[in-house]
């Protein structure tokens, strides 16, 4: 099974950026398409970006368009989140996950995950 490892979190202060970086274990968009998604404290799934093996073009939750993007080089199997314009709210534990591709863009949005990442932990201070 493809495995998803997650780096990159930190703290930061507000209006400051992060990025953040997966790598898979193996090519993975025959079967799945990648996104990221969030959990704040006490919050549940939150979508928060996807993007597919043919194309590299990013699709966004209304709270982070703008500011966030979301990129990928699938020679080295790797998923990049560049968080800009970060606010307290965006504070949560984001994961690094695999949707089945045949069903990517309603998957993504329900959080029916098919592999994540253990995430790593965003913090941003007022």
């Amino acid at each position: 099974q493809v495995q998803l490892v997650e780096s990159g979190g930190g703290s930061v202060q507000a209006g400051g950026s992060l990025n953040l970086s997966c790598i898979a274990s193996e090519y993975t968009y025959k079967y799945y398409c990648m996104g990221w998604f969030r959990q704040g404290p006490a919050k549940g799934y939150e979508a928060v970006a996807r993007i597919y093996g043919d194309s590299d073009k990013g699709y966004y939750a209304d709270s982070v368009q703008g500011r966030f993007i979301i990129s990928k080089d699938n020679a080295k199997n790797m998923i990049y989140l560049e968080m800009n314009g970060l606010k307290p709210e965006d504070t949560a534990t984001y994961y690094c996950a695999a949707y089945w591709r045949s069903s990517c863009t309603n998957s993504w949005k329900r959080g029916e995950i098919a592999i994540r990442g253990q995430g790593t932990q965003v913090t941003v201070s007022p």
